[in-house]
């Protein structure tokens, strides 16, 4: 028997990556990797000092899902880590939610069933950023600074 669509991993998995795309990459111009540590991403014929590594934890299929999605902000060349500070920010702000057209004070993001084909997605309800958590800037032995953001996700499912 198929999982329901609300159930599935990859709709969840590109849903979140279509959010970064859209949010991080299209509007702000900021590099994205996925599950590849603090290794810089590889983009021909530029240098890459701000970036962020995507890495998905632990998911809970249930009623209510629950899922880990590590966001992880690196700078180089950030002697003082401001650079890192406004990198943070900057991906704060679409973690958290809009005042102006979110009256309830909960962030959603759309929750997409995807596919492999050419198909157009399916919007198949909300992902509520329901807590992050920062961690202290730290050092890699490379001289990357970074932050972990730890977000935590829930959305409904038929499981």
């Amino acid at each position: 028997m198929a999982l329901d669509p609300t159930a599935r991993e990859a709709n969840f998995r590109d849903s979140i990556k279509k959010y970064l795309v859209d949010s991080l990459v299209t509007a702000s111009g900021i590099y994205l990797s996925f599950d590849k540590s603090l290794a810089t991403p590889k983009i021909q014929g530029h240098t890459v000092n701000r970036w962020v590594s995507v890495r998905f934890g632990t998911l809970s299929r249930q009623v209510v899902s629950d899922a880990i999605v590590e966001l992880r902000c690196c700078t180089r060349e950030d002697n003082e880590g401001f650079k890192l500070a406004q990198l943070t920010d900057t991906v704060m702000g679409y973690l958290t939610p809009d005042p102006s057209t979110t009256p309830d004070g909960i962030k959603r993001i759309t929750f997409y069933r995807s596919y492999a084909s050419p198909t157009a997605w399916t919007n198949i309800g909300g992902l509520i950023v329901f807590d992050i958590i920062e961690s202290p800037e730290m050092d890699a032995e490379d001289e990357t600074k970074y932050k972990v953001l730890t977000v935590r996700i829930r959305f409904a499912s038929k499981v």
